[in-house]
């Protein structure tokens, strides 16, 4: 003989019961669930960076080429990367402005690798908006202050790239780096 159900939900003896009803209910949750996850798992996966960008977040670059007072232009990630090799004297011309008075107040230690002073690596693009300042190759135009200048708007640059003059809003960028030798580091 077949149980009969109440309207209630209990069974012919009164007593409550997984009814057929919450089964078929948590059964289609639990699919609709599954579906969802099928469907968003690739879309996040999707923006994971792609293995040829990945090849991009590191770049090593050599400096036993570069002498003191001298800068190379090289890249990162696509955008132009300054590697200065500052002299004692554009240290000292560093040290002694007040940073308190600056716009995007920084030291040059704030902007360089302890016991590392003289190599100062920063990004080549004016903060004002984005143009590739002078002062890396030589003979450029290094501004009043001896560092950078863009030509685009006026802004002038510090020997540790600290924006001095002009529109610039902050100083020159000093991406993530570390020293792998003497001779090395690796940006990124």
């Amino acid at each position: 003989m077949a149980s009969v159900e109440h309207i209630d939900g209990t069974g012919p003896s009164g007593e409550d019961g997984v009814r057929r009803r919450d089964f078929i209910n948590i059964a289609a949750v639990s699919f609709a669930g599954v579906g969802a996850v099928a469907v968003v798992l690739p879309l996040i996966d999707q923006m994971n960076p792609s293995a040829d960008v990945l090849a991009l977040a590191t770049s090593p670059v050599d400096l036993s080429a570069i002498q003191p007072g001298q800068a190379i232009k090289t890249t990162f990630r696509s955008q132009p990367l300054f590697v200065r090799q500052l002299t004692p004297k554009e240290i000292a011309e560093a040290d002694k402005v007040d940073a308190s008075t600056l716009r995007d107040p920084q030291t040059l230690e704030e902007r360089t690798v302890d016991g590392k002073k003289q190599w100062l690596v920063t990004m080549g693009v004016c903060t004002h908006l984005g143009c590739v300042p002078l002062g890396a190759g030589e003979g450029e135009n290094r501004g009043e202050y001896g560092g950078y200048f863009c030509p685009c708007h006026g802004s002038s640059y510090d020997t540790a790239a600290r924006i001095r003059k002009g529109p610039a809003p902050k100083n020159l960028e000093v991406p993530k780096f570390s020293f792998t030798s003497d001779t090395a580091i690796l940006v990124g």
